[in-house]
């Protein structure tokens, strides 16, 4: 199948098009994860001062180099991680497009990719318009428990990579040590690629910690581990995010990002130093903030007969819907914007698996007065 086949038959995804019904309606948009909580304040400032001052040409294509060095001496703070700011770091086009350079500069046309369900979209259709073959191993609520004989049956002759995302979006799994531990010894014994999302890794719950996997036995030389700046200072539309690798793996997905986005943005790129300098209490405050409006939601959830799966990280839930008697999960979405004007995303654009058809996913990165609001219509079913 040509490119152009492989795009056409991708369609807008039901999270955009639940956030375009919600606005059509003046609803409240707990569906896409857009984050509208304010900047920061030194990361406003500091990329307001690159634009006053005219910071605006190009970039090297894996970022500029105080950015690099300050994620290089963020990821020894945070994780013990020593990485090399010059040859293992690249500054990317927010998450999504290190995942796209990463799969680009690895994988080829053909290859299979295992995905765990519920999966985040971008992921899915990521690996489909590049030609890739995704092959999806279930978790379900509530524990979202890795199915090992699963994954072990996943894995087939053309098995090149295995993609993780911790704190998951959708299901807000955070993956436990001896889980990372088990997927260490998986990906060397099988000679695969791990890619990690860990967008999310501040935004973990009642004391989780988030633990990389590259940090766990011998997985870092198999690892590309993604995150950014999006979620961690609100600023899901800047597009800032980057990845370490292996440097021989960086070089070549330096290679992909400059194919694919030139640079990421310039003045943007020197904000990210600035956010990178907050005091550590206000990364510990990401969390403690999050969990209050969790903690929001998932009571009017519960109160509603709309059984939340608690999540411990990330910043969405999966409840259960059936209790709306909807034939469907996009029905019963369509059925809570319609009824109460509160948007969400059916369990079907994270899952193959039947068990998608009972849920709906809900995004609780909203001020405090909306999500009350929210909390009250949903109480009102």
């Amino acid at each position: 199948m040509r490119i152009g086949q492989r795009l056409s038959s991708l369609v807008i995804s039901d999270i955009r098009a639940m956030s375009r019904a919600c606005e059509a309606v003046g609803g409240i948009n707990l569906g896409q994860g857009v984050c509208d909580l304010p900047t920061p304040p030194p990361v406003a400032r500091a990329a307001n001062a690159a634009i006053d001052a005219s910071v605006a040409i190009y970039t090297a294509p894996e970022g500029i180099l105080p950015l690099r060095q300050a994620i290089a001496a963020d990821l020894k703070k945070r994780y013990g991680r020593d990485v090399d700011p010059a040859s293992e770091v690249v500054v990317t086009s927010g998450a999504t497009g290190a995942f796209a350079a990463a799969c680009l500069a690895l994988l080829d046309p053909g290859d299979e990719v295992i995905l765990f369900e519920p999966y985040y979209g971008y992921h899915l259709n990521t690996i489909l318009a590049l030609g890739l073959v995704p092959v999806l191993v279930p978790t379900r609520p509530p524990s979202w428990e890795i199915d090992r004989e699963a994954f072990a049956r996943a894995i087939g002759p053309r098995t090149r990579a295995v993609v993780v995302c911790t704190p998951s979006n959708p299901s807000g799994k955070v993956w436990s040590e001896e889980e990372l531990d088990w997927l260490a010894d998986a990906i060397e014994g099988h000679d695969l690629v791990a890619i990690t999302d860990e967008i999310y890794e501040h935004i973990v719950f009642d004391g989780q910690k988030h633990v990389p996997l590259a940090t766990r036995k011998h997985a870092r030389d198999r690892t590309v581990s993604i995150s950014g700046f999006s979620k961690t200072f609100a600023v899901t539309g800047w597009r800032c995010g980057y990845l370490t690798a292996p440097a021989d793996a960086a070089r070549r997905i330096t290679v992909a990002h400059d194919l694919l986005y030139v640079c990421a943005p310039t003045p943007l790129q020197h904000a990210m130093v600035a956010g990178l300098g907050m005091p550590d209490e206000y990364f510990a405050s990401i969390g403690q903030s999050y969990q209050k409006k969790r903690d929001i939601l998932c009571s009017a959830l519960a109160d509603a007969g709309l059984t939340p799966y608690v999540p411990r990280g990330a910043y969405y839930v999966l409840a259960d819907i059936r209790r709306l008697g909807a034939p469907t999960a996009k029905a019963a979405a369509m059925l809570l914007l319609e009824r109460i004007r509160i948007a969400s995303v059916p369990g079907t654009s994270f899952y193959g698996d039947p068990v998608g058809e009972t849920l709906s996913r809900f995004c609780f990165a909203k001020e405090d007065d909306v999500l009350e609001e929210a909390a009250r219509r949903i109480r009102s079913l």
